[in-house]
């Protein structure tokens, strides 16, 4: 039996760059901006269709969390939404020439995965102490085999611990060599995005990693159910999460 691929720990370290955005003016107008450049940029793009945004909430504080397929599942997924919300972001992004530095204008919230990231968690919290929205792929990376890998405990202890409504959004169509393969030929990928209902973990009575463990399983089961069966992995019908 195959060995599941080790999830990533961040060899960057840099926690002097982890905060909450603070929503200045000029960050405002950034996101707007930057909010009306996704949506065109998916258009020409993409070719996205979307269900159930009718259930995005009108206020925070909520917490979004998307199965992760590829490059362009934040593109898709931003691109759908009414707002453009605060996202937990892998701090390898920052590294990136240009499209870091516009990350960090737009404003996330730095991780630094597979570590004991207690600055992050506390900004995040801070966050929907304050009514944000915050976006997070419990899954921790793009997925290595094309469907749904097992959720780390991050968004569920979250949700616990702020009290935050749950939103799961699934995206598929989203694989690199298909988004890619289509822009090779002057085509657009088919990309779908399906929200789900809105709702709060149960389970906070048990003891904390009870509850998490629980927790994520609501999760990553809530994801799955708006996928397709091939796409559901760890959580497919046929198969069983320990």
């Amino acid at each position: 039996m195959n060995q599941p691929i080790p999830k990533p720990v961040s060899e960057v370290w840099k926690p002097d760059l982890v905060r909450l955005p603070k929503m200045t003016r000029a960050r405002r107008i950034f996101r707007k901006f930057a909010h009306g450049l996704i949506k065109l940029v998916a258009k020409i793009c993409l070719n996205v269709t979307v269900e159930g945004m009718e259930n995005f909430p009108a206020q925070g504080p909520a917490l979004v969390v998307i199965n992760h397929l590829g490059d362009s599942d934040v593109l898709a997924l931003i691109s759908t939404l009414p707002i453009p919300p605060d996202a937990l972001g892998k701090i390898e992004l920052y590294e990136l020439p240009i499209l870091g530095k516009l990350i960090d204008w737009y404003g996330v919230i730095w991780l630094h995965r597979g570590r004991a990231d207690t600055k992050a968690l506390r900004a995040a919290l801070k966050g929907f102490a304050e009514g944000r929205v915050i976006v997070i792929a419990p899954e921790g990376r793009y997925s290595v085999t094309g469907a749904l890998e097992e959720g780390s405990g991050g968004a569920a202890f979250l949700a616990y611990k702020s009290g935050a409504a749950v939103l799961p959004i699934a995206i598929t169509g989203t694989e690199n060599e298909i988004v890619y393969g289509a822009l090779k030929k002057f085509r657009r990928a088919a990309v779908h995005v399906k929200a789900g209902k809105i709702f709060k973990l149960t389970g906070q009575d048990e003891g904390r990693q009870e509850a998490v463990n629980s927790g994520t399983q609501q999760i990553m089961q809530a994801l799955a159910d708006l996928l397709p069966e091939k796409y559901r992995g760890a959580y497919s019908t046929n198969q069983k999460v320990l």
